[in-house]
């Protein structure tokens, strides 16, 4: 049987948009504001991260054993017991193959975004920059989205078990 894999979608977390709505404001703050507010900053981006890494282990929870195997191998360093040697990954569906590297492509993508928007916050922090923190906002939002759109991926498999709520 042919496993299909199509356009997934994502709900909106309200913790996500909170932290969007935050740093769209946070781009206007002076210096003085970004003292008092970095930590509030911090920590709404904090949960913003953490609802999309819980949304993103749940959907990818949800996928069949074969998508699980294929997507750990890829994941997985030559020595850990994940890896496979060739013949056994030869086994592996070439379709869902393609499926778990655009996932990981798209997983790696939204990681270093996200990296990219904390290196610039501490980056702002130290320098006590304003137009850093600000273009930190805008990182923090793109990584955001990097997210949702590697989560959308991971969701489109087709035959999970069961729908995202």
């Amino acid at each position: 049987m042919v496993t299909r894999y199509g356009q997934g979608f994502v709900r909106k977390l309200p913790e996500v948009e909170e932290a969007k709505s935050l740093m769209m404001e946070a781009t206007d703050w002076s210096v003085f504001r970004w003292l008092f507010e970095k930590r509030r900053v911090r920590e709404t981006a904090d949960r913003a991260n953490a609802a999309l890494d819980k949304l993103n282990e749940a959907v990818k929870a949800r996928w069949s054993g074969d998508v699980k195997a294929a997507y750990k191998e890829l994941t997985a360093k030559k020595g850990d017991s994940a890896y496979r040697r060739p013949a056994e990954a030869a086994s592996l569906d070439l379709e869902v193959r393609i499926f778990v590297k655009k996932v990981k492509e798209a997983d790696d993508a939204a990681y270093r975004a996200r990296m990219d928007a904390e290196d610039t916050f501490d980056e702002a922090e130290r320098q006590l920059n304003t137009d850093l923190a600000r273009e930190g906002c805008q990182k923090a939002i793109q990584s955001w989205e990097l997210h949702e759109k590697a989560i959308r991926k991971a969701e489109s498999v087709r035959g999970s078990t069961k729908k995202t709520t």
